[in-house]
């Protein structure tokens, strides 16, 4: 989103697609119960365009920390499918988590990159009509909501029925979300994302054309 933003800034592009696909099925540990659970396949994409109105990406904000590498990240190692599951073609790496102090340290950095995004834009929380999170697991963002002092009523939420699609969980909720129509012209739309890396980044989107 920030590579398209600032294309379409430096009218360098007129229309980018920004895709977010994971195929996670692919490099899990189906042994490994405290991972394979969790995650799920998925795609979501968006056009983005310049605004006619003034209206559109407010700003992006991106942040990472390389010395956190070892709490998410693939090594090689096959591992046992399921026979249930036998058609998929099996990457010869898996996921490795540490999901105790990862978590800790995805609600600091979702809630203090949110927070700067924010407050870059003069904005309050209050202002804020929606936040769509990264869907890790629920832990994780109310415990951002409440740092955030946002109520999860503002908060949408899809990961109880696809699980964590990674990079793919922010467009397919913001799609389901404008499609609900959660999102009206105008209003104020926090964007919090956290992975690998660790890498962790926030987008305050201004609804609308």
């Amino acid at each position: 989103m920030t590579i398209a933003n600032n294309g379409v800034r430096a009218q360098t592009s007129r229309l980018i697609l920004v895709l977010g696909v994971e195929r996670l099925s692919t490099i899990i540990n189906w042994q490994d119960r405290s991972t394979c659970v969790l995650l799920g396949d998925g795609a979501g994409a968006a056009v983005v365009a310049p605004s006619r109105h003034g209206r559109g990406i407010l700003s992006t904000h991106l942040q990472s920390d390389g010395t956190f590498w070892d709490l998410l990240y693939s090594s090689y190692e096959r591992s046992c499918l399921p026979q249930s599951l036998d058609c998929i073609d099996l990457k010869p790496f898996q996921l490795k988590m540490d999901g105790n102090r990862l978590s800790k340290h995805a609600v600091g950095c979702l809630s203090s990159i949110a927070a700067k995004a924010i407050e870059a834009n003069g904005l309050s929380t209050s202002d804020i009509a929606l936040v769509v999170p990264h869907q890790a697991n629920m832990r994780i963002i109310r415990a951002m909501a409440k740092n955030l002092g946002i109520p999860m009523e503002k908060v949408y939420t899809n990961l109880d029925r696809y699980g964590n699609t990674s990079s793919a969980s922010i467009p397919i909720a913001l799609d389901e979300a404008n499609r609900a129509g959660l999102i009206k012209d105008g209003d104020l739309v926090l964007l919090a994302s956290f992975g690998a890396g660790l890498t962790w980044g926030a987008t305050v989107i201004e609804w609308g054309d």
